[in-house]
Order: structure tokens, then C-alpha cells, then sequence
């Protein structure tokens, strides 16, 4: 680290961004400035929801308030730099900075792949034995599961960031990105990277097919139980909680699978900016969205946390409105 201290001042990357300054791109601009601000409070708003209402003190939203986190931090890494870039004028971006900046986004998308393939098995044991759920899924396995999901990200982004830090880098370091992506990062190495590359690649494709893999035998299950079901109802409800994870799957592996697993040859750095665009600012964004409209339970919360605070504010206004009771002497 204090190699990379002393290289920061006289290294530093140029991010060159998504946008210019011309009226269409200041709209779309605007247009992902508006996409984060409803990410962020989204994610905040479901954080604390699951957190202070004891009715979402399950499993499922365990697991979806980490998920908010992750995406709250995926949003916060990559966008506020990008802001003040923009607004600024100023592309640079330390040595230092652009090494934590490419750490913190492959551990983040990492752990969050993991946590989605995990969460699918935790709707296959509620829908495929609903009366040993509290078993299988007890305290100590959310905690597990959680907590390997972020160990997980956390060392394989350190592993990355290490080796994509530690290559040479000479000539223009113009990054052809809005943010330190490791593949364009890696594009301005002055050695030949392909070897690292194609470990990357074979990371990526692990990482993806672990927990997408999961994800099919869990719902292969599913489907399985949902069509023993003799109740339609039944069958509804099932399919209606597991609707959620799987819009939220496609869009996350969707995209990644975009970006990671395509030969080289069909790469186009303006394809990759704006799906990573798509899966650092709009899937965080509709995560919560996805969540929350679609669900009784989060939306009862909510309905009840905005009725105690207008019930609050009105009787804050009523009491600043009456005077105060006068006092009155009685004399014998």
C-alpha cells in the first residue's frame, strides 16, 4: 500500500465517463442523477423497514436487507465520482482510489451474485417444506449464508484488485469508462495481460454458473412442488414469491453475463458503459421497487410507519396551535 501511495501522485487515471456536455447527454445526465437518488433512499427506506418492523424479522428479508446494502454500496462507489467528474471537469482519479474503486466493485457484484443464487434455496425450503423452514433456515445458517456470500466477494475483489494493481502501467492512462472497470483498466497495462485475463474469465464464469446453478436446481424443485399442489391458491401464492427474486435475477445476471462472458471480439466499450450504467444504478434502483410493490407485507409496514407519522406531525401542529392553559388563582 505505500508503494501505491507513492505512485498515486504522479498516476493517476483519467476516467473519461459516459457523457459529454451536449443537451442530450446533460438530460440522460440528469436522468441518472434522479435513478440514484431513488436508488438510495429506496434501499434506506427498505433497510429500515425490515429493521424496526418486527413483522419482517424473517429469513426472506434478512436476506433482502443485505441485498439492499449491497446495492447501496454498489450505487455509492461508482456515481458520486462520476457526478463530481462530470459537474467538475476534473477526470482524474488517484492510483490508490481507482484500486480501491476496482476492489470494492468486483467484491460488491460478487457477493451480490452469491446472495441472489442463496436466496433462491431459501425459497425452494419455504415453499418445498414450509414446516421445517424455521429449521433449515434457523438464525445460524442466515448468518452463514450471509457472511459467506460477503467473504466470498470480499476476498475474490481483494485477489483481483492486488494483481490488477501490481501490472505496470505507462503512456496515456486514459480509462474508457466512468468508472476503474478492471477489464478497461487493464487495457492500458504496458505488459501482456492475457494470461491474467483468461483467469479472470474462468473466475467470472465460477462466480456466475455457482450460484446461477443453484438458482435452476432450486426452482427446478420449485416448479416441481408447485405442480404437486392440489390448491390453485396455493399455486399462486407460491409463484407470487418467487416472481420477485426472479425479475431481480435476470436483470443482475443478465446484464453480467453481458459484460463478462462475451468473446472479445464483440466487446464495444460503449455496450459495456451503458450495461454497467444499467446494473450499477438502475438494478439497484428497481431491486427495492421490485420488492416492496409487489409485497403485502412490506407495503402494510410502510403503510403503518407513514400513519404514525402523519398521526405524529398532526398532533405536533395541534399541540403548537392550542394555547397554553391559563393558570388561574383562586382566592378564599
Amino acid at each position: 500500500m505505500e508503494t501505491w501511495s507513492n505512485r498515486s501522485s504522479t498516476d493517476d487515471f483519467v476516467l473519461l465517463g459516459i457523457f459529454s456536455h451536449s443537451p442530450t447527454d446533460l438530460v440522460l445526465f440528469s436522468a441518472v442523477m434522479v435513478v440514484f437518488t431513488v436508488a438510495l433512499c429506496g434501499n434506506v427506506l427498505l433497510i429500515l423497514l425490515i429493521y424496526i418492523d418486527p413483522r419482517l424479522h424473517t429469513p426472506m428479508y434478512f436476506f433482502l436487507s443485505q441485498l439492499s446494502i449491497m446495492d447501496l454500496m454498489l450505487v455509492c462507489i461508482n456515481v458520486p465520482k462520476m457526478a463530481v467528474n462530470f459537474l467538475s471537469g476534473r477526470k482524474s482519479i488517484s492510483f490508490v482510489g481507482c484500486g480501491i474503486q476496482t476492489g470494492l466493485f468486483v467484491s460488491l457484484v460478487g457477493s451480490e451474485g452469491l446472495l441472489l443464487g442463496l436466496m433462491a434455496y431459501d425459497r425452494y425450503v419455504a415453499i418445498s417444506y414450509p414446516l421445517h423452514y424455521p429449521i433449515f433456515m434457523s438464525q445460524r445458517i442466515c448468518l452463514q449464508i450471509v457472511g459467506g456470500s460477503w467473504v466470498f466477494g470480499i476476498i475474490d475483489g481483494l485477489i483481483q484488485m492486488v494483481i490488477v494493481m501490481t501490472f505496470p502501467y505507462c503512456g496515456l492512462r486514459d480509462v474508457n469508462h466512468f468508472f476503474c472497470e478492471m477489464l478497461s483498466v487493464l487495457k492500458l497495462a504496458c505488459v501482456d495481460t492475457s494470461l491474467f485475463e483468461n483467469l479472470v474469465f474462468a473466475c467470472c464464469v465460477f462466480m456466475l454458473f455457482l450460484p446461477f446453478s443453484i438458482i435452476v436446481a432450486s426452482y427446478a424443485r420449485i416448479l416441481g412442488t408447485v405442480l404437486h399442489m392440489c390448491s390453485t391458491q396455493a399455486r399462486k401464492k407460491a409463484l407470487a414469491t418467487c416472481f420477485s427474486h426472479l425479475t431481480s435475477v435476470s436483470l443482475f445476471y443478465g446484464a453480467a453475463m453481458f459484460i463478462y462472458l462475451r468473446p472479445k471480439h464483440y466487446r464495444a466499450p460503449s455496450h459495456d458503459k451503458m450495461v454497467s450504467v444499467f446494473y450499477t444504478v438502475l438494478t439497484p434502483m428497481l431491486n427495492p421497487l421490485i420488492y416492496s410493490l409487489r409485497n403485502r407485507e412490506v407495503m402494510g409496514a410502510l403503510r403503518e410507519r407513514l400513519g404514525r407519522c402523519r398521526i405524529s406531525i398532526q398532533q405536533g401542529i395541534l399541540h403548537l396551535a392550542l394555547p397554553p392553559p391559563s393558570s388561574v388563582s383562586l382566592d378564599k
